[in-house]
Formats: C-alpha cells, structure tokens, sequence
C-alpha cells in the first residue's frame, strides 16, 4: 500500500495532478521549457496583483512593467498577520499553514494552496527516485528534532508512521544515545539516513571514536541526504567514511520547496520546476551566471501566497553550465548551525532552538528577529527585535521549554534590541556558542 501519497490524498492535497504536471513539465524541451516559464511567471503576478490586496500594496509604488523592475520581497514584509496575505478565494482552512523554522532569525507563518503543496512533494519524491528511494517503501532513519509536548510528539511520529520512517531526536546527541541508535540499526533494514547536517556528522564523529563503519552493521543502507544546514567538504568526507555512504545534499526552505538537489552527476540541481531563482546585486540587478549575490526566488505556483522575488536571506551563484530548464548552484553561504555543549556532558544540534523558540514566534508578528548564543556552559542569551518587550510568562515558557529539550539549571538572559548584527550575507544565525568547542 502506498501509504505516503495516500496520507496525502486523504489530506486534500492532488497528489496525482501534481504528478501529471511534472511530468508534462519534464516533457518540455529547452525552448518550449523558457517560453513556458515566461508565462508562468506573469500568470502568477497576475494573479497576486489581481486576488491579493496585501501584494498589491506591497507593489503599489514600483513600476511592475517588466518582471526585473518588480520590488524584493524579504522575510519581514510577511511579518503581518498571515489572513492579511492570503489571496481571495482562501482561508486558513482550506490552505497547507506552517511556520517557517526562524532558522535565520525572522519567522513567520506562512500558507500554500493544495496543489502548491503536492507539487512540492512530487518534486521531492523526483529527486530522491534519483538514488532508488521511494517514500511509499524505502525505510528512512530520520535525524530531526521533535515536538515534546503531548499532541505534536504524537502527530509527528503518526506522520513518521505513514512517511515509513523512524526518526531519531536531534535535542540529545550524546554517547549513550548515538549507542541507542546504533541498537537501531542493527535492528532496522533502513533503506537511506535524511536529517540535520550537523546532528548527523556527530553521529559519524562517535562512529569514528568507536571505529565503526555504520554500512558494515546495517547493508540494507544505500545513501545519506543532508539538510538545512551547510555540508563543509571536511564534514562530507567525514560521512562518507564513517557512514560508508554516498552523501547527497539538499537545499530547501519550507515556505517555497526543494530548492536544490545534488544529483548523480554530483551537480546541485536547482528545482526549476516549480521555483524561479535569480541571483541580484545589492542594486536587485540580475547577475550573470558565474557571480556570487543574493538568491532570490519566486514559485510559480502558490496562488494562495505571493512568494514572488523572495530574498531566503542566503548568498550564492549559479554555474556558468546552468540553462533556463537546468540551473545548476554553483556555491552556496550560510546555513551552518553551532553544536549545544551542555554542563551535564550532552550535547544537542543548534537547530534544537527551532523548537524552543516556537513559543515566541507568533503570528501577530511582535517579534521580528531572535538570535541565540551560548556566553558560557550553562547561561544563553536570547537577543531580539520586538514591538513589545517580552513579558514574564513569555520568559518562563521558553525557559521550561529549554528545561525540557535541554537540561534544568540554565540561566537565560533575554535582552531586547533595537537591532540584531548581521552577517556579511545579511542574515542572522539563530545560534551561536561563543564557547572553545574544540571537543564537539
């Protein structure tokens, strides 16, 4: 039974059409693939500049005669309250909602039709078909964080039930349980390890500690995808070596889709299926492949959202081999998380701070930017931009959310700011420990 896409259905999402669709857009030779693209993209401003009044504000002083004079949208212009932004003809009830992970400092909620959504998991299931994987049948070791209250840690490992995955949590990675999840695979004829980059090479580091090579105790194990974080070549050969895995990785952001896929031929394959990706200059001027800017990216299929010339906060380029049907990333910046050092000898990914920053990310938009950083074992400090300072029970819930994904006895500092520093990409790294980490 294939219980993915039939989770899917049940859910609402054509699953099928957005199959069908990809397929006929694969079809597309070269040229017929760019003049379909060019009227993509002005079906979708139309639409957004015709059914939603939020994009037609935001537009309302440029010039919008050409696709390139069209202003940049950045993550705090949807920092408003998400019915603000849906276009008419849809509610929160009849669209995909979900939070972005704050992951660069500036969350928000965020919305996609149902098709949009499908689309976005049938450019998924493409490109893990690549490596032999099927969602409907191939075991998935999973490397993510999960929610400890009641109801979302039942939802999620419901969703790991139908998506046939076992997911192993990022907020512990100690000893005693990477030895847990070795128990695992031994047990467990996984088919392929998906997770956080830097949960999964501490994962190989105990490995190497042990002298264990992870292919040796489970065969059935046939490749290792990456993600939401950057892979550093040392890291990658790291992998490579320890999992006894080819190491595919992936670049995405939740509120567009896949955005790039390491494909056979070991190129970073842009999705230029459902996503457009320009790369601009500080002066929002598109730069030749081959020139590092900004990515900029637009889909092509959200009529319930406008993601249209959507800075992700991220640098990068596009090779000079790129081509309008297969834009190839050349180089990506950013994406890199630190490792939580704990006084009790645990350690945890620094995406653990997705989950316990959740009860500040809030869809009035009250606080527009978070960083996090360790100034010794047991104190973090929580800086942020915010029209209001946050009050006492806002306080206490993050600190009992640290106790629970952490350890109790930290000391958290909560300072506001009129301003958070940005690194040179202009994006802000949710977490960083200003520890000697030498040992991580």
């Amino acid at each position: 039974m294939n219980l993915f896409d039939l989770t899917l259905k049940l859910n609402g999402f054509p699953l099928k059409a957005a199959k069908e669709a990809l397929v006929a857009i694969h079809q597309k030779n070269e040229i017929d693939f760019a003049a379909s693209l060019k009227a993509k993209k002005k079906a979708i401003l139309a639409h957004h500049l015709k059914y939603n009044a939020y994009y037609r504000d935001f537009v309302s002083d440029a010039n919008v005669s050409t696709w390139e004079q069209l202003p940049v949208m950045t993550k705090r212009d949807l920092q408003v309250p998400l019915k603000q932004r849906l276009s008419e003809g849809y509610s929160t009830a009849s669209v995909y909602v979900n939070k972005t992970s704050g992951s660069s400092g500036d969350p928000f909620v965020f919305a996609k039709d149902k098709f949009c959504h499908a689309l976005t998991w049938a450019v998924i299931q493409d490109r893990f078909s690549w490596y032999g994987l099927d969602f409907n049948h191939s075991k998935q070791a999973r490397f993510y964080g999960i929610p400890l209250d009641k109801k979302g840690y039942y939802k999620e490992r419901i969703k790991d039930y139908f998506g046939n995955r076992f997911r192993f949590s990022v907020f512990d990675l100690s000893d005693a349980a990477f030895e847990k999840c070795l128990h695992q695979f031994r047990t467990t004829a996984f088919d392929y390890i998906n997770g956080y980059t830097s949960a999964i090479v501490q994962f190989a580091k105990y490995l190497q500690r042990r002298d264990i090579i992870l292919k040796d105790l489970c065969p059935s194990l046939n490749v290792c995808v990456v993600t939401s974080e950057m892979l550093f070549e040392q890291d990658k050969i790291l992998l490579e070596s320890q999992l006894g895995l080819p190491i595919v990785n992936e670049y995405g952001a939740s509120e567009l889709d896949l955005i790039a896929f390491q494909n056979p031929n070991d190129q970073w394959q842009v999705n230029s299926e459902s996503l457009f990706v320009e790369i601009l200059d500080p002066n929002n001027q598109v730069l030749p492949y081959g020139e590092e800017g900004r990515i900029v990216i637009s889909s092509l299929y959200n009529k319930a959202h406008p993601f249209i010339r959507y800075d992700i906060g991220d640098l990068g380029s596009l090779s000079k081999d790129s081509s309008t049907k297969k834009p190839i990333l050349q180089k990506l910046v950013g994406r890199s998380n630190d490792i939580v050092l704990l006084p009790s000898g645990k350690q945890a990914a620094g995406l653990t701070f997705y989950y316990i920053t959740k009860s500040i990310i809030e869809n009035d938009g009250k606080v527009k930017e978070f960083v996090i950083e360790q100034h010794q074992i047991d104190q973090f400090k929580v800086a942020y931009v915010g029209t209001e300072i946050l009050s006492e029970a806002q306080q206490q819930n993050i600190i009992k959310a640290m106790t629970r994904y952490l350890e109790p006895g930290l000391t958290v500092i909560f300072e506001r700011q009129e301003q958070l520093q940005r690194s040179k990409s202009g994006k802000l790294k949710q977490f960083t420990s200003l520890l000697n980490q030498d040992k991580a």
